[in-house]
């Protein structure tokens, strides 16, 4: 696709809506679940492979009984359909047992981030959500040393180990592996909520996202419309289930065709290609750091022979792009932008290298670019008060109207548990009185012919290691520091990486020295490994203006450089746990 001559309006627009077409036949009124939709599958199809983990083939009738054996001893501990129920598992046939054995009895799983620790897991599993119960894997277990471990969080709710044989609480599951009553889901429709998955905002704790079962049905039936999905097709996860990107996007599309798909607890750029070869992948997913290390990778002769024929994603760059093409020779890398939470999106399915995607025709879209003004923050609006649209080439952010209307699913903003969280990411009043908008929080400019480009976030989060940093939440994380006046968080561009790698400006207390080892000590003991800075400068006076946001926009300038008054600046050594001065 890249390279060629740019489409039409209405030809891009014409793929577009096969996409929408497959989405909108869900609809909120609809009785159908995901959980209906494994049964049928696993009923129509029982030898058919659904999961490859470790070697091992697993039909969909083996894994819906095993989803049905977790669904009873859910029952057996007292969860009733309603009851929001915690999942910690890293990726493992036992996290979508469990998931999907929740989801047949009703309850709503959370999928908590397995990098999280301290407050923001107490958060994830008590404020946010108040589940039930909570299912941790045992690979999870120093996660919970950092909330006192599993003892003490039993104390706060009813948490139960499960280990790589599949045990739970040291208990074989009960032979019972039929399905649950469908009773027991039998209040759900389409814009019920099938599962809670954790985004990461300003507020620097996790907001749980509302995903429907509408909508997760709904994106992978419109993936494997667009692209002619079939059973035959395998996909290769290597992203975390707890994500949106493989827990819905890619998850849906294999249970919208009946595919199969290779599960691997993570990604290794290694085993990536051997991977693809040996299970003859056809469909997998990327971020644009897991193609930088692929084209980093050493030439291998056959880097060409493979049965690939998609990557979709986000977050790659035109130069990594390029290179990933004109060495690997996949025919469709489907550059996109979406979100946990977000109701619109953007699709590159035939446009230039570094486009996200492209709206032809804007009527036939619910998303707008508005001026932003990074320096104060706020959006540039005309005499009337109105909000104004973009040019061509103009920087702004991305927002969505908010569309509610009886028996359509699309456009809808289903928020947070949070009520407060969910009202701050909407604007009101935008092109017109009562109107309602969701505010992405990202920065855009468009071309001519309207294929988008991502430019930043707004705020104060940015994305590093393919994951949501909050810049509150690592400034209050290391603000404990002993003789610390001050901290400021941001990211900061590094040459060569993906994303902006994180920096914590420090302003310690007059004739107090910064000491690195015991700041890495700190780090490294209240955040999860990517939210740890890479970088600490070292200011002489602490920024206590009222220009502190103008301030915090003068530091970024800087990079990871020195700055003109030759403030320290130390880097992350992780081979010898400090912070090292960079020469």
């Amino acid at each position: 696709m890249n390279g060629q001559a740019i489409r039409s309006r209405e030809e891009t627009q014409a793929r577009l809506d096969v996409l929408g077409a497959a989405v909108l036949r869900h609809t909120p009124e609809q009785r159908y679940t995901v959980a209906d939709r494994f049964e049928a599958l696993a009923a129509e199809h029982p030898d058919r492979t659904f999961l490859i983990w470790e070697g091992r083939e697993i039909s969909y009738d083996a894994a819906n009984r095993a989803m049905n054996r977790c669904a009873h001893f859910a029952l057996a501990q007292g969860l009733q359909p309603g009851d929001t129920v915690a999942i910690m598992l890293e990726n493992r046939p036992e996290f979508l047992y469990l998931w999907f054995g929740l989801a047949k009895i009703g309850c709503v799983p959370a999928l908590i981030n397995t990098h999280i620790v301290g407050p923001a897991l107490l958060h994830a599993v008590g404020a946010s959500t108040k589940s039930k119960a909570f299912f941790v894997g045992d690979e999870c277990l120093a996660q919970l040393d950092s909330v006192g471990g599993l003892e003490a969080m039993t104390a706060r709710l009813p948490s139960l180990l499960v280990d790589e044989d599949g045990r739970i609480d040291k208990r074989a599951l009960a032979a019972n592996d039929a399905n649950p009553p469908r009773a027991l889901r039998e209040g759900l429709n389409g814009e019920s909520t099938f599962c809670l998955v954790f985004t990461s905002g300003t507020t620097g704790l996790p907001k749980a996202a509302l995903i429907t079962h509408m909508r997760w049905l709904g994106v992978g039936d419109g993936w494997s419309a667009l692209f002619k999905h079939g059973p035959g097709d395998v996909f290769y996860c290597v992203l975390p289930l707890y994500h949106v990107a493989a827990g819905m996007s890619l998850l849906s599309q294999v249970l919208a065709c009946g595919g199969r798909m290779v599960l691997r607890r993570r990604f290794s750029a290694s085993q990536f290609w051997d991977d693809v070869r040996t299970h003859g992948v056809t469909v997998t997913q990327y971020s644009g750091e897991m193609c930088r290390y692929l084209v980093n990778q050493p030439p291998r002769p056959n880097d060409r022979e493979h049965s690939l024929r998609m990557l979709s994603g986000g977050g790659i760059n035109g130069e990594v792009w390029s290179r990933f093409q004109e060495r690997f020779a996949v025919p469709h890398v489907i550059e996109g932008y979406g979100g946990t939470e977000i109701n619109c999106g953007l699709m590159n399915l035939d446009g230039p290298v570094g486009s996200c995607g492209r709206i032809p025709f804007k009527e036939r879209s619910n998303a707008r670019l508005v001026r932003y003004d990074l320096e104060t923050g706020e959006h540039l609006r005309n005499a009337d008060g109105t909000f104004i649209e973009c040019a061509p080439g103009e920087l702004g952010e991305l927002i969505a109207m908010i569309v509610k209307l009886p028996g359509i699913g699309a456009g809808r903003f289903d928020g947070y548990t949070d009520a407060e969280a969910t009202e701050r990411k909407i604007l009101r009043n935008v092109f017109r009185p009562g109107d309602a908008w969701f505010r992405s929080g990202d920065l855009f400019r468009r071309d001519e012919d309207d294929y988008f480009y991502f430019v930043d976030r707004t705020g104060d989060t940015f994305r590093w290691k393919s994951e949501n940093v909050s810049t509150t939440e690592v400034a209050e994380a290391l603000g404990a520091f002993p003789d610390l006046e001050s901290i400021t968080v941001y990211g900061v561009a590094v040459p060569g990486e993906e994303g902006r790698a994180g920096m914590a400006a420090l302003a310690m207390k007059p004739g107090r020295a910064f000491a690195p080892k015991a700041f890495f000590e700190l780090a490294s003991r209240s955040l999860p490994g990517y939210a740890v800075p890479l970088y600490v400068r070292i200011l002489p006076e602490a920024d206590i203006t009222a220009t502190f946001k103008l301030r915090k926009t003068d530091l970024q300038k800087l990079g990871c450089e020195p700055g003109p008054d030759g403030h320290p600046v130390y880097w992350l050594d992780t081979t010898r746990h400090t912070y090292i001065p960079r020469n």
